[in-house]
C-alpha cells in the first residue's frame, strides 16, 4: 500500500511570494526592476488582487519592494535593495519576544564589531574617520540628553561597520545594535546621577577606539571594542533581559 502524506497547504499570498522569489533567484528580477501592473500581475499568476496586495505588503515589510500609489512613470511596485531597516525591525521584535537570548545577541555584537573595527583600521579613509570624529564631538556637547547620546552612540558603531568595507557586516551590525538600542538606553538612564561620569568613560573609550583605527591598529581596536561591549553586558541583563551573564567587567561601556 502506498503511504500518503499530507500536502502543504499554503495561503495564496505565500504562493505569490514564492513566485517572486523564484524570479529573483533566477535573475529575472533585479533591484530597480518594476513589477507588472497589479491587474496584469494578478491575472498572470491566477490569484485575486487582494492576495497579490497582501504579498506586496509583506515584501515591503521585509525591505525588498517599494510600492508607489497613483499613476505615472513612478507608480507601481519596484524591487529595491533596502535590508537595513527591515532586518533591524524583525530582529528587535524577535529579541523582545524572546526568540533569541540577550546573551546570544551580545555575543553576535562582539563577533560582528570585532570584525568591523579591525577591518576599518585597514580600509577606512581619513575623510570617513573625520565623519566618525564629528559624531564623537556631538556626543560631547553639553546638555545632550541621554536619548540623544544613545542615538549618536548607535550611529557611531554602525558607521564604523559601514566604513569597514563589508556591506553585509554593516547591515548585520546595524540590525543587532538596533535590537538592543532600547535596553542600552534603559541601562544608561538607570545610572541616574552617575550618568555624567558614565558619559565621560564612554567618550574615553570611543576616542581611543577611533585613535586605534586611525593608527591602523586593528587588533587592538578589536580587543577594545569587545571590552567596550562586554563592559555593559551585566547592566543590560539587569535592566531588560532574561539571559544569564557571567561578565564581571565594568559597566562603563555601550
Amino acid at each position: 500500500m502506498a503511504e500518503w502524506l499530507p500536502v502543504r497547504q499554503s495561503r495564496t499570498h505565500e504562493l505569490v511570494l514564492e513566485s517572486v522569489e523564484e524570479q529573483v533567484l533566477a535573475g529575472e528580477l533585479k533591484a530597480g526592476d518594476r513589477l507588472p501592473p497589479e491587474r496584469e500581475l494578478a491575472q498572470a499568476l491566477g490569484v485575486s488582487r487582494s492576495a497579490l496586495r497582501e504579498a506586496l505588503r509583506v515584501m515591503e515589510t521585509i525591505g525588498v519592494l517599494v510600492a508607489t500609489a497613483g499613476r505615472g512613470p513612478d507608480a507601481g511596485a519596484r524591487i529595491v535593495q533596502n535590508p537595513d531597516d527591515a532586518l533591524g525591525r524583525l530582529l528587535r521584535l524577535h529579541v523582545a519576544l524572546g526568540s533569541y537570548s540577550l546573551e546570544d545577541v551580545l555575543e553576535a555584537r562582539v563577533t560582528l564589531e570585532r570584525s568591523s573595527f579591525e577591518a576599518a583600521a585597514r580600509f577606512a579613509h581619513e575623510e570617513q574617520l573625520a565623519e566618525a570624529e564629528r559624531l564623537l564631538e556631538r556626543m560631547r556637547e553639553p546638555d545632550l540628553s541621554i536619548t540623544e547620546f544613545n542615538d549618536l552612540d548607535t550611529r557611531f558603531h554602525v558607521y564604523i561597520a559601514r566604513i569597514s568595507g563589508n556591506e553585509l557586516i554593516s547591515t548585520l551590525t546595524s540590525a543587532v545594535r538596533e535590537a538592543v538600542r532600547t535596553l542600552i538606553l534603559k541601562a544608561e538612564e538607570a545610572t541616574g546621577e552617575d550618568w555624567p561620569a558614565t558619559a565621560r568613560a564612554l567618550d574615553e573609550q570611543h576616542t581611543e577606539l577611533l585613535r586605534l583605527i586611525r593608527a591602523g591598529e586593528g587588533g587592538r581596536a578589536a580587543d577594545l571594542v569587545e571590552q567596550h561591549i562586554r563592559g555593559f553586558h551585566g547592566t543590560l541583563v539587569e535592566v531588560g533581559g532574561p539571559a544569564d551573564s557571567d561578565s564581571g567587567a565594568a559597566k562603563h561601556s555601550s
